[in-house]
């Protein structure tokens, strides 16, 4: 199925785990090619951003909606160890499908088999080790200014220019094909056809625990 609109959505309990700068919380990442939206629905927190056009921190509490665009490095702190969200991504899931590059150290992002070990989590103790990695990058980042986070763009675009084929399959059989069906469904409309009316029915989908970027997830298969 397709979600309307193509969109993905999952539920995300943030994670409590402390880090080295005193926090509790996810990994510091950056989407290439799609948006995402927060609607917290428990617990409080904030999410840290970082951009061309500087950092900033936006608090979290229950009835928030945030929404960022490609190119924005966010960072979910976890308060109270209550802080649950959901997510909303464009193009069907994609930002947790491949369209996610993590703010490792330089080194790690300038070597595809290294950072594909980086990456790999099996298991709670590896999720917070690379969690970890991915806060050390990030407060370099945010220490070394605008040039040391264009570098990073560059790494990041090299990492996932292997991916973009699949990347545009996704947006072809999801956002666009969602698109495409309502251009339909108004031609339909101006023809006075309303057969289509006839096919609405129903649908349950359940969800898929694993761990994410950063939290425990609650992913929806949305093809």
């Amino acid at each position: 199925m397709i979600f309307p609109g193509g969109v993905g959505i999952s539920g995300l309990r943030v994670y409590d785990w402390p880090t080295a700068d005193g926090f509790c919380g996810g990994s510091p990442h950056m989407h290439l090619a799609c948006s995402e939206a927060y609607v917290v629905v428990a617990g409080s927190g904030a999410v840290q951003t970082l951009t061309l056009s500087g950092y900033a921190e936006n608090e979290l509490s229950p009835g928030d909606v945030l929404w960022f665009p490609p190119g924005t490095i966010h960072r979910l702190l976890n308060f109270d160890g209550r802080l649950q969200i959901v997510v909303i991504m464009q193009n069907s899931g994609l930002p947790e499908a491949g369209d996610a590059v993590f703010t490792f150290p330089p080194e790690i992002l300038a070597d595809p088999d290294a950072y594909a070990r980086a990456s790999a989590a099996e298991d709670a103790a590896a999720v917070r080790r690379r969690r970890d990695l991915a806060i050390e990058g990030y407060l370099a980042l945010r220490r070394n200014g605008p040039e040391a986070l264009a570098d990073f763009h560059r790494a990041a675009h090299r990492l996932i220019a292997p991916k973009l084929e699949e990347f545009e399959q996704r947006w072809r059989s999801g956002a666009l094909a969602a698109a495409r069906q309502t251009g339909d469904h108004l031609a339909s409309l101006r023809r006075g056809d309303l057969s289509y009316l006839g096919e609405a029915k129903v649908q349950r989908v359940e969800p898929r625990p694993r761990f994410g970027m950063c939290g425990t997830l609650e992913t929806y298969p949305t093809l």
